[in-house]
């Protein structure tokens, strides 16, 4: 019997979708709080070169446009002073709100004399910074959680690892509701995966098993928090040596520009108490490295891949437009951000 003659299918053309013109708002994290001191130090960050330091009176983190408007050198190769940073070139000095303070051969401060600040907060042994292209200050309801465990006693430290990535940081907020990546990609078998939208929180509620981060004998549970569109936490519960663990990670980002930026890979493991201190540390090590690991993989492909704006999706892929349009509230004015955006929705997909 002959079999009808279909018409050939036509290829989906991948479209990239519009690039934003700005960054998004919101609290990044820049690294461990305990790393800065009265040293300034540079980041690449929104576009622009950041200095960012300790003040020598107020102990206090500030973080100030980094390039001196008087001729153009790179303030984060200056010194602190009086909590102000010092310009190399020509000893200008400009306070932690961005305001030059002093000139040591000038009568008079010029008006203009004014770079760039942005809010800061120390938080959960983390140096947030605020970046909002309307420049509003920070929005209170917005402000990260205070992560209890951190403050205990009964955790280790954050152990921290910078990874750059060549892509739209777009990509990594993605995840959150991929599912299907996680079998092929990291060797996870899930057996249940829930998304929440509620407001500037997107929370990822996971069950099922890993081939390198688990044994086997027991179960792993993750539950990944976004709050805002660039600070996620992650709990999860798993084993390691045979022993029950339960670690926090930190996957916080922030945009070096609109085709790169740098993921801040943390990693707080609760201790065990029947263990010395040092086989605690040993774990928290060895977790670590099995985490970048796993994490290394999603690296591979964000590197090589493209950015795609029609997806063509399936019913096992996970809520992806979901994410996206939930996302994308942190890419318009706060006073355009509609409700559908914000009010809470749940999608379960396994």
């Amino acid at each position: 019997m002959n079999q009808p003659v279909r018409a050939p299918r036509q290829p989906h053309i991948i479209v990239a979708d519009t690039m934003p013109t700005r960054y998004a708002r919101g609290w990044h994290v820049l690294d461990k709080a305990s790393e800065f001191t009265t040293t300034p130090r540079m980041f690449e960050a929104f576009g622009r070169r950041l200095a960012a330091y300790r003040g020598d009176v107020d102990g206090k983190i500030h973080v100030l446009d980094a390039y001196c408007p008087h001729m153009g050198a790179d303030m984060s190769k200056g010194t602190v002073q009086n909590d102000s940073l010092v310009c190399p070139f020509h000893a200008w000095r400009w306070g932690p709100d961005g305001v030059c303070n002093h000139i040591p051969y000038a009568k008079r401060i010029p008006d203009k004399a004014v770079i760039g600040s942005l809010p800061v907060l120390e938080e959960n042994g983390l140096l947030f910074v605020w970046n909002d292209p309307e420049g509003n200050a920070p929005i209170e309801s917005q402000r990260p959680s205070r992560m209890q465990d951190y403050f205990s006693g009964e955790w280790t430290d954050w152990t921290m690892t910078q990874v750059p990535i060549d892509s739209n940081c777009r990509e990594l907020v993605d995840n959150m509701a991929d599912m299907a990546h996680f079998g092929p990609v990291h060797y996870s078998k899930v057996k249940r995966f829930v998304n929440i939208q509620d407001g500037h929180r997107y929370i990822q509620e996971m069950e099922g098993g890993h081939e390198i981060l688990e044994d086997g004998a027991t179960g792993m549970t993750t539950t990944a928090i976004y709050e805002g569109p660039a600070y996620m936490t992650t709990t999860m519960t798993g084993s390691l040596y045979g022993r029950p663990v339960t670690v926090h990670l930190l996957v916080s980002h922030y945009p070096v520009h609109m085709d790169r930026f740098i993921i801040n890979f943390g990693v707080m493991m609760k201790k065990d108490p029947e263990l010395p201190e040092a086989v605690n540390q040993d774990m928290v090590g060895k977790y670590t490295e099995m985490s970048i690991a796993s994490f290394i993989q999603d690296v591979e492909i964000w590197n090589n891949k493209v950015r795609v704006g029609n997806p063509v999706l399936c019913d096992g892929d996970g809520p992806i437009n979901m994410v996206r349009k939930w996302y994308s509230q942190f890419y318009m004015d706060a006073a355009d951000v509609p409700a559908d955006l914000v009010k809470r929705k749940t999608h379960v997909t396994l």
